[in-house]
């Protein structure tokens, strides 16, 4: 039995991933999935790990599960947990002294955007989220993720540079979305093989592929620590 604890994305909270959590705790894994205080505009990535490690407590046996922006918090809290597995899904791997606000540029990520959407008639970065980010959610469940979506990461977190000197001592994995309309797939085989020097993982699904895939997702995450 393991303990997975995820990291929801931004404006995203912990209930996005309340199916894959049944499914892990219907193989006998503990599950946390708490909400990263984004509401509070002065608090810091390392708030957030913060907030993060005093939820879960003293645990063995962790996995950590960074979503999305949930990447930049994730391997703080591996580090802090002395975690077994770091696992990021369709995540924005961060670099010492990176911040968010320059990772969009800086990772590549726009100019592999705006050429997978003159690839793809426009789907890629849709203003439309049922169309870029909710590709393939049930309506009802995408409707319901809307409804819960709070506020995005504070100011203080999007502007201040990354604190770790170098990646957390701990197993990584990283994992595609292959139908992922928001970071495209081809881009984040590249910036892991680029920034961690791994080999992605792919599940089928779009961006919150925990919401239309949640058995495909626990399954894979099982598998890690089976």
């Amino acid at each position: 039995m393991s303990t997975f604890v995820v990291i929801h994305g931004g404006g995203d909270v912990g209930w996005s991933w309340h199916l894959v959590a049944a499914e892990l705790r219907a193989r006998g894994h503990e599950v946390f999935t708490p909400d990263l205080p984004a509401d509070d505009d002065a608090l810091t990535l390392d708030d957030y790990a913060a907030a993060v490690v005093e939820h879960v407590g003293a645990r063995t046996g962790v996995v950590v599960v960074g979503h999305s922006f949930g990447a930049f918090t994730a391997p703080l809290v591996a580090e802090r947990l002395s975690a077994d597995m770091l696992v990021l899904m369709a995540g924005m791997i961060p670099l010492p002294g990176e911040s968010p606000d320059l990772w969009w540029a800086n990772s590549g990520y726009v100019v592999a955007s705006a050429d997978q959407s003159a690839r793809d008639d426009g789907l890629t970065g849709n203003d439309d989220p049922y169309v870029s980010f909710y590709n393939g959610v049930p309506q009802k469940l995408a409707q319901e993720a809307l409804r819960r979506e709070r506020a995005h990461p504070s100011q203080a977190a999007m502007e201040t540079p990354w604190p770790l000197a170098a990646w957390p001592e701990v197993s990584t994995r990283f994992v595609v979305f292959i139908d992922d309309r928001f970071f495209p797939a081809a881009f984040l085989r590249d910036l892991a093989a680029t920034r961690l020097g791994v080999t992605a993982d792919e599940l089928p699904g779009g961006h919150c592929a925990m919401l239309s895939h949640p058995a495909e997702v626990a399954q894979l995450l099982s598998g890690y620590v089976g």
